[in-house]
């Protein structure tokens, strides 16, 4: 890991003052836990505690004005590409469909808006969110986006039993929080944090590594000095998923790999990454509570947690082919491209979601079902389920 920039925008006044009563409160715990607390438990801190985590305070985080922009934020064809396979799949006896992790709502009211178009509305939308920030602004972005839809929208707070919805999880998993280790001199290390000698800042220090962490970390025979993620909580949520579900298809869209490819060679320290106001970077112990922390997602150990719950891979494949194969070209058709004005930003859109430079490569769709086994167009190309 490396310090933050320098070149980071600094925070205003109100956001320091947020950043270090969160930070206060983590070093409490660090010292209630004898001075060293593991980066899994940090990492859920500074996202999530109540009222001072980063997904629970109030700062715009998706968006122009936030420190990232999702697929639904780039442009409204992804959501209308998503429907479209939806659709597909509600043919076959589903009448709700469930959000875990709704962003700031573009996605739902990009969806409902896309299926109102055939008349094929759910009869209920759920969205599962952790953040009552962001829920209320879900709430105000699809009341003010499709109105007449708006009543079928309903948030849960957790997971229900016997469930038999179409499931969408967009960049959720990126967000659970991980835990990190590395090789070193033949035994395995799990990153913590400490405090420094001066109580003023914080600052990593590893550990003997044991319990499962232990376990997976040498199955996957890491060489010296070789640091990665390992997220079991991340596993454990997709087996509580997989086994809340009774008949249904789940898609994950998020950055990631197989494991094959999240553990070679050449990405010997990991892919561990933080955002603030749109600048990217790797210190995840600067602006404490202010900036996102993700770590790519291991696609593998997805489909295996989930198939441990009774699901089944029905595919696997990058962003650009699952938007391509759910009709993105044609829906840019729609604009006239001798109409500069209104086709270019559009054009633009597109390019961003489907650019192996950009998001169409780096993104990828895991669908997942039980209680179904059917061909679904998102894969109909360029399917990848064999590289799981």
């Amino acid at each position: 890991m490396h310090p933050a920039s320098d070149s980071l925008p600094l925070p205003p006044p109100a956001a320091q003052a947020l950043s270090e009563a969160l930070s206060a409160r983590i070093r409490a715990e660090i010292a209630a836990c004898g001075g060293w607390l593991a980066f899994e438990r940090f990492m859920d801190l500074a996202l999530y505690a109540p009222g001072l985590g980063y997904y629970s305070a109030g700062s715009t985080k998706l968006g122009p004005a936030g420190d990232f922009v999702t697929a639904p934020e780039v442009s409204p064809l992804f959501g209308r590409c998503v429907a479209r396979q939806l659709r597909e799949v509600a043919e076959h006896g589903f009448t709700e469909i469930l959000e875990i992790g709704g962003g700031s709502g573009a996605l739902a009211a990009q969806v409902l808006g896309e299926l109102a178009r055939s008349h094929d509305e759910p009869d209920r939308y759920l969205i599962l969110e952790v953040s009552a920030e962001l829920k209320e602004r879900q709430r105000s972005h699809i009341a003010a986006a499709v109105p007449d839809l708006a009543d079928r929208v309903e948030w849960i707070d957790c997971l229900s039993a016997h469930t038999r919805a179409l499931v969408i999880a967009n960049e959720v998993l990126d967000a659970i929080p991980t835990r990190v280790v590395r090789a070193a001199n033949g035994t395995i290390e799990e990153l913590g944090v400490t405090v420094t000698d001066d109580g003023g800042s914080f600052e990593p220090r590893y550990r003997p590594a044991d319990g499962e962490l232990l376990t997976v970390a040498q199955s996957l025979h890491l060489p010296d000095g070789y640091e990665t993620e390992i997220n079991l909580r991340a596993r454990a949520f997709t087996r509580t998923l997989a086994n809340a579900i009774e008949r249904g298809v789940v898609f994950f869209v998020d950055y990631g790999y197989t494991a094959a490819d999240y553990y070679h060679s050449q990405r010997s320290r990991g892919t561990l990454m933080c955002h603030y106001r749109h600048h990217a970077h790797e210190d995840p112990f600067t602006l404490v509570g202010l900036q996102d922390i993700t770590s790519h997602v291991d696609f593998t150990a997805t489909a295996d947690a989930a198939l441990e719950g009774g699901m089944e891979v029905l595919g696997y494949t990058t962003q650009a082919a699952f938007l391509i194969n759910c009709g993105i070209t044609d829906m840019l058709a729609e604009f006239d491209s001798a109409d500069l004005r209104s086709y270019a930003p559009v054009a633009g859109q597109a390019q961003k979601l489907l650019s192996p430079a950009q998001m169409g490569e780096r993104f990828k769709v895991l669908a997942l079902a039980k209680g179904v086994s059917i061909p679904l167009t998102g894969f109909a190309q360029g399917d990848r389920t064999h590289t799981l």
